[in-house]
């Protein structure tokens, strides 16, 4: 097992995290506060919030390592057959 410190998010309230690596898996260790809170946020979001908001936390950590790109509003139209 591994461990490494991860920038702290956005908001300034919250500290610096460390992430662990066990059996091929990665995992953040943090305080049980913010466990339960992000437990209990999660109990009372959407399905669909949930998973726009892995999706924007994924595009935003793949931003900062270069490696997200931005595909114009008509092509994701186009692609999602949602053209009218």
């Amino acid at each position: 097992m591994t461990a490494q410190p991860i920038d702290p998010p956005a908001r300034p309230d919250i500290g610096a995290y460390e992430m662990i690596h066990l059996g091929g898996q990665a995992a953040v260790v943090v305080p049980v506060a913010d466990f339960r809170r992000l437990r209990a946020l999660e109990a009372a979001a959407s399905q669909e919030a949930l998973q726009d908001a892995a999706a924007l936390q994924e595009w935003r950590e793949r931003k900062a390592n270069g490696q997200a790109t931005s595909v114009p509003a008509d092509e994701v139209r186009r692609r999602l057959d949602l053209l009218r």
